[in-house]
């Protein structure tokens, strides 16, 4: 195994904004009772303006402030890593390189952007932060940076991640942050991300010291996760590689493919695939329009990929890609032909995380599995037609608190829906 570590010093101090870069500009979120295209007062209820200017920002880079700066530095530059091991393991031409997100103190990507936002909320003097849930990763990472901050931190978990995943609740809870199941109002429902998210932006308006936070969809999420991206360029080069012939990630939202892809985008000969679950197929079948992205109609309605805000996904273990919708930035992209998506089966990423896992001894999350899954079909594709391929993926997440994804799937209890 081979590991290339960027220097303390060598952390991007600037995101990546892939706005100005897109082949064709985004259309404009929609007002959801007037169906206008929505502005920063409308936005000013549930965000800080200076996410809020982020959102819309036409730099082609944005400064990260140097608060922000000293508490990426308790992990990043993040290790990336050659899977020499799974490579041999396949008997693949292709070398494969993760990008090591697992390290953070939340386990996962999430803190990228939950430092950020904690950060410009503190700025503008608010004291409490509402959020939702799905698997519990981003619920983790704000409550690590809301301590970070002092600010009071109200969580949203959806009802099935809630009971098969305690141990992210206890986590959240350690760091200082309240958890309750959604929805709120039903105890019997499984939940999915658009419930959750009504209950959170529900509260949100609901009290003057609150503001929302989206942990994944939005463009300035999107772009504080270009951190990894960008590292990766530069990791790259360290291990002598001109560029991926392929970059690849799990998509719920779009914060972790977008983040390890965005950088790569004005690349044109770098292939870009998201990799989803075909219980929740949103880039694969769903359709693009105007959608909200919570279940109770109460956000602005969005330009993406949807199965529709009212659909309820499968209880499946990889929580934090229960979504029905998807980012504009990363649908735009798809729909134009510049990113792929494919779909696989729970069944089938298990299978490919437990081989990752036996040969490269690190478990990773349910999500982290659909890359995995992707990454040794794209490596066995380069076998069957002896080509060497650079693939790169990012490892977003650890699994050491999904274990019962891990107990189900290896005593025949795990069921692909």
């Amino acid at each position: 195994m081979s590991r290339y570590v960027l220097p303390d010093d060598a952390i991007p101090t600037a995101w990546f904004n892939v706005l100005p870069v897109m082949p064709e500009p985004l259309q404009p979120p929609l007002h959801p009772a007037t169906k206008e295209p929505v502005g920063p007062d409308d936005l000013a209820p549930l965000f800080p303006m200076g996410l809020i200017a982020q959102e819309v920002s036409a730099e082609p880079w944005i400064d990260v402030p140097g608060e922000v700066l000293d508490i990426l530095r308790l992990w990043r530059p993040t290790p990336l890593v050659r899977a020499e091991r799974l490579e041999r393991a396949l008997g693949t031409p292709a070398r494969i390189y993760f990008k090591d997100e697992s390290v953070s103190p939340a386990g996962s990507h999430k803190t990228n952007t939950s430092v950020a936002q904690a950060y410009y909320n503190h700025a503008e003097g608010t004291s409490r932060l509402a959020t939702e849930t799905g698997a519990g990763q981003w619920g983790t990472a704000l409550a690590f940076a809301c301590a970070q901050f002092d600010l009071e931190c109200k969580v949203y978990m959806v009802r099935a991640s809630f009971e098969q995943k305690p141990y992210r609740k206890i986590l959240m809870e350690t760091w200082g942050a309240s958890v309750v199941p959604s929805p709120v109002d039903d105890e019997g429902h499984p939940g999915s991300l658009g419930l959750a998210i009504s209950d959170a932006v529900r509260d949100a308006a609901s009290r003057e010291d609150t503001h929302y936070s989206l942990g994944s969809v939005l463009n300035h999420v999107l772009l504080h996760q270009t951190v990894i991206g960008l590292e990766a360029r530069e990791q790259l080069a360290l291990a002598g590689e001109a560029r991926p012939d392929v970059v690849v990630g799990s998509c719920g939202g779009g914060s972790n493919f977008g983040g390890i892809a965005l950088p790569f985008v004005s690349d044109a000969d770098v292939r870009l695939v998201a990799v989803e679950p075909s219980s929740c197929p949103t880039l694969t079948e769903g359709s693009f329009d105007y959608d909200f992205g919570d279940t109770a109609g109460m956000t602005p309605l969005l330009p993406m990929y949807t199965l529709g805000h009212d659909f309820v996904p499968p209880s499946i273990h990889a929580g934090g890609l229960r979504y029905h919708g998807d980012s504009p930035i990363i649908s735009s992209l798809v729909r134009g032909g510049r990113m792929e998506a494919v779909a696989y089966p729970q069944g089938k990423t298990f299978e490919a995380a437990i081989q990752f896992a036996r040969a490269e001894g690190k478990v990773p999350a349910p999500e982290t599995g659909h890359a995995i899954r992707a990454v040794v079909d794209e490596a066995l594709a380069a076998k069957e037609i002896g080509e060497e391929r650079v693939i790169l993926f990012n490892y977003s997440g650890h699994g050491l608190l999904d274990l019962s994804a891990y107990d189900d799937y290896l005593h025949g209890r795990l069921v692909d829906t």
